[in-house]
């Protein structure tokens, strides 16, 4: 074995049987855990599924694609704080507790939310409408920098085996809020008129997503911490000993993170592309969304079982090639034959692709640093990916699609992450993880 490598709980066989408290432990971690995640994606997905609306109504000085450039820029904006969000939340995680950390990330979560729920449009104040949604999306990005890292970590570290499965849950939970997201959108676009959607209706998912906060908060302030940060020793700076001595990790995290994030901001996209690109109805970008999300909501699980038996670099890497080869291919037929379906059928492949690679995606992670270091590095890590490769996603495309005039620009931009991302999966296998 490698000496760069870190022997982690997941490598190592267990000491005693499972008892049933643990598995108790366990499952309600899972419960806390992804109530927050729930919430964090389902406020992202709710506000890229909406943009064109959002668009309309906080960016009336411009119109078509400029107003959605500066409505992707201030969703773009909330992911340039997310490492600073990771680096603060993560190193408190790692000093004060998981618990203590994720109390306060769904804290500042809710309150991000409900400041698009209730902000008063550019018709009412103005220019200081688009200010409001700048505000929101920093105080999302911010909390959201530090809720996959401590959370992972947290599910990591209650799971007495298995942990792949239960760190799977991570994943899952964004399939949930990618379901319910998707399915507000194709109800509220489908039943409601414009003037109505315009007028409230796009309110609607936000201030259900804020109703979320205060369980959230109140399940993880009951949970007990978790026996690994308590037995372990903390360092003085958990952000300096990640950086300073663990850069190659860190570089290599956010690399294995790209395709899981380009393919769930691909289909966040979908429903702006199918109404401005492809001349399709509002509603027809969310039908593959609400099967993408119950895809992932139902099948990451399975996959997480499979990673704790063959690794989790076997499954993501055959996701890889599968995205490699797939993508050109279905959007060429996608733009040359627009369609309802052929939409769906796309956003489907692409759930499929991102439930096999995003499923192994935690435990991996979490093997790549150790316990004292680990909700720093894992929220370093995955946000720096998410930065670069996702979260400008939307904003890329969108200017990619003007500047070519192409529409197969999505599928190479795809492609391109997907090959570092296939290049980060061989260097943590080759360097830093058992299997």
């Amino acid at each position: 074995m490698s000496t760069n490598r870190i022997r982690t709980a997941e490598a190592l066989p267990s000491a005693a049987p499972t008892t049933e408290e643990q598995r108790r432990v366990a499952t309600r971690a899972v419960v806390a855990a992804s109530v927050g995640n729930a919430l964090e994606w389902f406020d992202i997905i709710v506000y890229a599924s909406f943009a064109v609306v959002i668009s309309k109504l906080f960016f009336p000085e411009t119109s078509g694609v400029t107003a959605l450039l500066y409505t992707f820029g201030a969703f773009g904006v909330s992911y340039l704080i997310r490492p600073l969000g990771a680096m603060v939340l993560g190193s408190y995680g790692d000093r004060a507790g998981r618990k203590a950390a994720l109390t306060l990330t769904i804290a500042i979560m809710t309150v991000g939310t409900a400041i698009m729920g209730f902000a008063p449009t550019a018709a009412t104040i103005g220019t200081g409408a688009g200010l409001l949604i700048l505000l929101s999306r920093l105080l999302q990005g911010f909390s959201a920098g530090g809720e996959f890292g401590t959370a992972t970590a947290f599910l990591i570290e209650h799971a007495p085996d298995r942990k792949a499965f239960y760190a799977s849950w991570q994943v899952a939970t964004q399939g949930a809020s990618m379901f319910l997201a998707s399915l507000f959108g194709f109800g509220l676009n489908s039943w409601l008129t414009t003037e109505q959607l315009e007028s409230w209706g796009w309110r609607v998912p936000f201030l259900f997503g804020m109703l979320i906060g205060p369980v959230g908060f109140y399940i993880r302030s009951r949970m007990s911490e978790t026996p690994d940060f308590v037995e372990s020793e903390t360092v003085k700076s958990p952000l300096w000993s990640t950086i300073g001595h663990h850069t190659g990790r860190v570089v290599t995290g956010a690399a294995c993170v790209g395709l899981a994030t380009i393919s769930v901001y691909l289909i966040l996209y979908m429903p702006t592309f199918a109404v401005k690109s492809l001349g399709l109805p509002a509603s027809a970008g969310y039908l593959g969304g609400i099967i993408s999300g119950l895809v992932t909501l139902v099948g990451v699980p399975y996959v997480g079982t499979l990673a704790d038996r063959v690794g989790p670099v076997v499954i993501m890497r055959a996701a890889t090639v599968a995205a490699i080869v797939l993508a050109w291919p279905m959007f060429a037929l996608l733009v040359a034959n627009p369609s309802i379906w052929g939409l769906t059928v796309v956003e489907v492949v692409l759930g499929i692709i991102m439930a096999l690679y995003f499923g192994p995606l935690p435990a991996l992670l979490s093997e790549l640093f150790p316990t004292q270091i680990r909700t720093t590095g894992l929220s370093v890590s995955y946000n720096l990916g998410v930065t670069l490769f996702g979260g400008f996603a939307p904003l890329v495309l969108t200017w990619l699609i003007s500047r070519t005039g192409s529409l197969m620009s999505p599928s190479i931009y795809y492609i391109a992450i997907a090959l570092l991302s296939l290049v980060g999966l061989f260097v943590a296998r080759s360097k830093y993880v058992t299997r």
